[in-house]
This record gives structure tokens, C-alpha cells and sequence, in this order.
């Protein structure tokens, strides 16, 4: 799933470097028009408080509907690619991560992949079982600081959830390490969670 203010375009040129075969990829457009050009799209509005610096999660307006819409998405997919929720590993950059970890932690998927993101401030319980979460996050990030992917793994961790978790020397981005990283990670999904 895309960032703030880019649409379902932008990750999709990512898929060959994956270099998954026998995957079936699905890019979502978030539902939100993007305040502050044309183009992109938002999972909710942030506001601003310094350009260069995380953005302020002070209104969340559209989290609660973008939640929705995505779980009832994600709960479609099986209809129409054949492959069950419990075979289906969720990923998401930025805003797009925070989404993942929004849903996903309360979905049966095979895993999580949140890249340069960061976790909202859970309004209900963490559930009794998680998916495998990998969390990778750069460590010049002047957009989402390192201290939240930190922040973020040691809440999961303390929650009971088992978190691979990667730092690489760049800034707010998906490097080629990054990928290949993410490729590992999805391989090496124990074949128990897949159909």
C-alpha cells in the first residue's frame, strides 16, 4: 500500500525486483484525494506541523472509514484471486505501513511488511495471535524518524508478536536492500500459513 499523497502506481514498479515468481500482487489506491496535489492519494489527512519532520497525526479524519474500506477490500480478494486471507502477506510504505499495521494485526494473513512506517495508537486490545511482521526503516529518515520503527517494534514485541526487524543507512525510501530484505522475508514464511 502507497504513502501519503501517491496513488497505487507508485509501488507497483517494484514488483520485479521482488523477484517472486508465483505471486499474485493487488496495488489499492487509497480513498482519500490528497490535499496538496492533483495526483495522489491519502489513507486519512495528516496535518503538517514541520516540513522535513514526521507529520503530526493531530486529526485523523478519514482513519476510521479508510479502516474499514480496507478490511472489507481485503476481505473481497479471496472471491476474486482465488487465494485465501490466511495465504495473503499485507505491505505497505509509510502512511501505506501504518495501514498495514492498522488492519493487519487483526487479520488472519500470512504477514506484514511495514516499510519506512510507523504504528497508530491502538484504540483496542492486541490480539491474542500475530502474524510474522517485518519491519524495516531507515535510519536518516527525515520524514518518519527512526524512533518510531523503534518505538513501534518494541510495543509489538512487548504485545507477544515476533518482529524481524531491519535498518539500513537511507532515508525515506525503499532502497535495494530494502527489497531484497522483503523477499526474504516473504519466502521464508513458513508454508503452514500458506495454502
Amino acid at each position: 500500500m502507497h504513502g501519503w499523497g501517491a496513488n497505487a502506481q507508485d509501488l507497483a514498479s517494484l514488483t520485479p525486483y521482488l523477484n517472486l515468481e508465483n505471486y499474485y500482487f493487488v496495488f489499492p489506491n487509497a480513498p482519500f484525494p490528497y490535499s496538496y496535489g492533483s495526483f495522489g492519494r491519502a489513507w486519512y489527512d495528516l496535518a503538517i506541523q514541520n516540513q522535513g519532520e514526521l507529520a503530526q497525526i493531530q486529526d485523523r479524519a478519514g482513519l476510521a472509514q479508510s479502516r474499514q474500506l480496507l478490511i472489507d477490500w481485503l476481505l473481497t480478494l479471496e472471491s476474486q484471486t482465488g487465494i485465501p486471507l490466511e495465504a495473503t502477506i499485507l505491505a505497505g510504505f509509510s502512511q501505506g505501513g501504518a495501514m498495514t499495521l492498522e488492519v493487519g494485526l487483526d487479520l488472519p494473513l500470512a504477514g506484514l511488511v511495514v516499510l519506512s512506517g510507523y504504528m497508530h495508537q491502538r484504540q483496542q486490545a492486541f490480539p491474542a495471535t500475530f502474524p510474522p511482521i517485518l519491519i524495516i526503516h531507515g535510519t536518516q529518515d527525515g520524514v518518519v524518524p527512526i524512533a518510531a520503527a523503534r518505538h513501534t517494534q518494541s510495543e509489538l514485541i512487548q504485545a507477544g508478536a515476533t518482529v524481524e526487524y531491519q535498518e539500513f543507512p537511507m532515508q525515506h525510501e525503499i532502497s535495494r536492500e530494502a527489497i531484497a530484505r522483503m523477499r526474504t522475508f516473504v519466502t521464508n514464511i513458513p508454508e503452514s500459513r500458506h495454502f
